[in-house]
């Protein structure tokens, strides 16, 4: 939870890099409290069929958008990659699976173009201590 957390308070920090574990976690939170508030909207009759989007999970989404694609770009810069690669997303299908491909990619190891190597800089969770 404290990835997660984390990735909140670096809300618009689009520079520098992000380990996967920093990504990963962030979505392993993002899915469920998601999910639990999609619920929520259907049994509180706040789910509209039409744009398939609740008032909660509207309202979570929109709190959300900007840490999570910032994270995201964090993720790519880690692999050495562009924040625009995000944008080969748009292409059905193929741009999710190439996206997941460099997510799940191990970071460079040692500095890159994008900053210092997460992995050598800290080995522990954030807010947990040494």
């Amino acid at each position: 939870m404290s990835w997660f957390l984390s990735v909140l308070r670096h809300y618009a920090t689009f520079h520098g890099r992000a380990r996967r574990r920093e990504y990963w976690t962030y979505l392993a939170v993002y899915v469920p409290i998601y999910a639990a508030l999609e619920l929520l909207d259907l049994l509180t009759g706040t789910f509209d069929m039409e744009s398939m989007m609740g008032a909660l999970t509207g309202l979570y989404v929109l709190a959300t958008v900007i840490p999570g694609t910032a994270v995201a770009v964090r993720r790519l810069h880690d692999t050495g990659r562009s924040g625009w690669w995000l944008l080969v997303s748009v292409i059905p299908l193929l741009g999710a699976i190439v996206l997941l491909f460099f997510q799940i990619q191990e970071g460079d190891a040692g500095d890159n173009p994008y900053g210092a190597d997460p992995k050598a800089v800290s080995t522990v969770a954030p807010g947990q201590g040494a």
